[in-house]
C-alpha cells in the first residue's frame, strides 16, 4: 500500500449539476444505525458544531487529472464547512467548501471489498483515495458481526498505520478530541457491536434513550430521598 498520488494533477472543484451520483442502496439495514448512532451521541454531548459536517454514505469528490472522482464512506467527520449548507445537500468537495475530513469509517458487508483497494490507476481504490488524495488522518474499518475494529492513521511519510488500542481497547482521535471504540448491547431493536465515542476522561457520550433512562434514574432517587424525609413528591 505504498502507491503515491504524483502521477496525478489533484484539484478541487465544485460538482457538476448534472453529474450522476450513484443512487444505490446501502449494503445492509445496519449501516444507517450505525452511522446515526455515531453521529446522535456527538450533538447531544455538543460536540457537534453548526458548521460541521457529518457523512453518511455521501460523496466526498476529488478531481484527478481533469476527472471526477466519488467516493462515500459510510460515516466520516468534517470539522468546518465553509459554505451554506444548501450547496453540499449532494456532495461535499474539501477545500473548495471547506475543511477535509479528520475521519472517514468503513463498515463492512459481505458485498463490499473496496475498503482496502490502494488501487492507484483511475478510479482509484477507497485506501489509495483516503490515504493519498484525501489525506484523512484517521480511517476506521469495522466489522458489525464480529465486533473487529481497525483504525489506520497517517505516519510522517502520509501513509497509513495500523494502530494499537489503549488499555481500555479504544483508539484517540486527536482532532476530534475523543476515544472511538466498541461498545455491545442494544439499540433501535439491534443487539450487537456498536462503535461508540468516549471523552478525554474516559466518560461515555450517551444516546438519547440513555440520558432519558439516566434523568428518570434521577428523578426515581431523588424521590425516594424525599420520602425518607416525610416528604410526598409530586409525581
Amino acid at each position: 500500500m505504498l502507491a503515491s498520488a504524483a502521477t496525478y494533477e489533484i484539484t478541487w472543484e465544485k460538482l457538476p449539476d448534472d453529474f450522476v451520483l450513484d443512487d444505490e442502496p446501502v449494503d445492509n439495514i445496519n449501516q444507517p444505525l450505525l452511522a446515526a448512532a455515531l453521529t446522535e451521541s456527538l450533538e447531544l454531548a455538543v460536540r457537534l458544531p453548526a458548521n460541521a459536517l457529518t457523512i453518511t454514505n455521501y460523496g466526498i469528490c476529488a478531481t484527478l487529472n481533469n476527472k471526477i472522482v466519488v467516493k462515500a464512506p459510510d460515516w466520516g467527520f468534517v470539522p468546518s464547512i465553509l459554505v451554506p449548507r444548501e450547496e453540499v445537500k449532494r456532495s461535499y468537495t474539501p477545500q473548495l467548501q471547506g475543511d477535509f475530513p479528520v475521519i472517514v469509517m468503513e463498515f463492512l458487508s459481505d458485498t463490499e471489498g473496496g475498503e482496502y483497494s490502494s488501487k492507484p490507476t483511475y478510479p482509484p481504490g477507497k485506501w489509495f483515495y483516503y490515504e493519498q488524495v484525501l489525506k484523512v488522518p484517521n480511517y476506521a474499518v469495522f466489522e458489525p458481526e464480529t465486533g473487529v475494529l481497525e483504525v489506520y492513521q497517517l505516519d510522517n511519510s502520509g501513509h497509513y498505520q495500523l494502530q494499537t488500542p489503549d488499555e481500555n481497547n479504544r483508539y484517540w482521535i486527536a482532532q476530534m478530541n475523543l476515544f472511538l471504540g466498541i461498545w455491545q448491547g442494544s439499540r433501535e431493536n439491534r443487539t450487537g457491536y456498536w462503535l461508540r465515542w468516549w471523552d478525554e476522561r474516559g466518560e461515555l457520550l450517551l444516546w438519547g434513550s440513555e440520558l432519558a433512562a439516566k434523568e428518570r434514574q434521577r428523578a426515581e432517587r431523588l424521590a425516594a430521598q424525599l420520602r425518607s424525609l416525610g416528604v410526598e413528591p409530586d409525581v
